[in-house]
């Protein structure tokens, strides 16, 4: 795990892998509770007897921003920011969804800083990619370039 302590640090950082989290699960139940609290029920996700038989991948897929959501708590394994007073996600620059995330499967994060912003003498927007690599695929499920601003 890489620790980020100022402004300095982040910037000398910048081009480095930050560090890869363990694997997770994506089951059905994560799956159905993520339809749930965002009200998306198409049936490629929740309808794993339909998708069996009408999907291209034969089983139900997560939805991409279940994908995307996972990111913040895997990479907590990857970096770390001490000494900051504050940290807000101050948006992202790039997503894509390169490989359907299949019910069962698992997926974990590759973090890269790519840039090291410096807002003022005390902020730092810091853009880190995270690659969402799937078990058994040769293609990432996902991609995203977020940023994250650090006060120090």
């Amino acid at each position: 795990m890489r620790v980020i302590s100022s402004i300095e640090e982040a910037v000398g950082a910048v081009g480095q892998e930050l560090g890869v989290s363990d694997w997770t699960g994506v089951d059905q139940q994560r799956i159905d509770a993520f339809a749930d609290v965002t009200g998306d029920h198409q049936w490629i996700h929740v309808d794993p007897e339909r998708a069996s038989s009408e999907s291209p991948y034969g089983a139900t897929i997560a939805h991409g921003f279940l994908t995307l959501s996972l990111i913040p708590a895997l990479s907590k394994h990857n970096y770390r920011v001490d000494n900051a007073k504050m940290g807000i996600n101050y948006g992202l620059n790039r997503v894509r969804f390169l490989a359907p995330v299949p019910a069962g499967s698992r997926v974990r994060v590759r973090s890269e800083i790519l840039a090291a912003a410096q807002v003022n003498d005390s902020t730092v927007d810091l853009t880190v990619r995270h690659t969402v690599e799937l078990d058994g695929s040769a293609k990432p499920a996902a991609v995203a370039e977020l940023i994250a601003r650090m006060a120090f």
